[in-house]
């Protein structure tokens, strides 16, 4: 009887030890979990933030560009005409650069996972703000073009020789025009890159991988890739637990994050630097 007792009292123990196992097992699994979710919060807070900070950089800019217009307006100066539309042109590249930007952190603020009613309040307000000083903008700029045009046109009405100069400042302006078109196709050259991402075979269908190499000759696949402005494309999304870069990269410039389901997104934190080496990006997922 006392045996039975014994044996009785020895498996109450385990069962209590293997219960005791399985809870403090829980706890780990569910505090790891825990620790994702505020990574990725952490991680989407940090990229609306630094969205805001390149909007704001470029209101500075545009700032700075409004000053240069109004001294120039006040000096009266023959070339002065020249210098507004220069700032003209350079304000309307930084806002187009603006509005893009404002439009991605409206869609990614959409569909991140901060679920703080208060912050996302606070950031819906701040882009409402951001939307409304762009438009201003916008609308000043166009009165200052239509101003400009109505000064143009009463030159257009004085003496012949003013009229001939009226019909240098149209060469002129055509001139800009083509210039500045070039500028902006160079600016936008400048700032374009390509990705892509695939299985190792799908690179292989595609050329993109060769022996073991990756664009190792022209003869790859180039409508595969996608087409993106550097200045605004920051966050991709990969959609697969295993995510390796096969073209180089500085290190320090991106970082390989995993969100909560485990799948991996590239951020680029340093644009300048990880496309400083090639224009091509190529990642193989699983």
């Amino acid at each position: 009887m006392k045996q039975i007792l014994v044996i009785i009292a020895a498996l109450t123990c385990i069962t209590a030890c293997n219960t005791r196992k399985e809870q403090l097992a829980q706890a780990v699994n569910s505090n790891d979990s825990l620790r994702t979710i505020v990574a990725q919060k952490e991680n989407e807070l940090n990229d609306l933030i630094s969205i805001l900070n390149e909007v704001q950089e470029g209101f500075q800019s545009i700032n700075v560009a409004e000053g240069r217009i109004n001294v120039a307006r006040q000096s009266g100066e023959q070339n002065s005409r020249e210098e507004i539309r220069q700032n003209i042109a350079e304000i309307q590249r930084t806002m187009q650069v603006n509005r893009e930007l404002i439009g991605q952190l409206r869609q990614q603020l959409k569909e991140s996972s901060i679920n703080s009613s208060k912050l996302k309040q606070s950031l819906e307000a701040t882009i409402n703000r951001l939307t409304t000083e762009l438009e201003d903008k916008t609308a000043q700029i166009a009165s200052l073009q239509e101003e400009m045009a109505r000064q143009k046109a009463t030159i257009a009405e004085q003496s012949e020789e003013i009229h001939n100069l009226s019909n240098n400042v149209r060469d002129l302006d055509k001139q800009n025009t083509e210039r500045a078109q070039t500028v902006a196709q160079q600016d936008k050259d400048l700032h374009t890159a390509y990705y892509v991402f695939g299985t190792k075979r799908e690179l292989k269908e595609q050329r993109i991988i060769d022996s073991g190499e990756v664009l190792r000759s022209g003869n790859f696949a180039r409508d595969y890739f996608t087409k993106i402005d550097t200045r605004t494309t920051k966050v991709i999304h990969l959609y697969s637990k295993s995510a390796s870069l096969k073209t180089n990269h500085p290190a320090g410039s991106y970082s390989l994050d995993k969100d909560t389901k485990g799948q991996y997104t590239l951020r680029i934190t340093d644009p300048d630097t990880f496309w400083s080496v090639s224009k091509y990006l190529v990642i193989v997922v699983k």
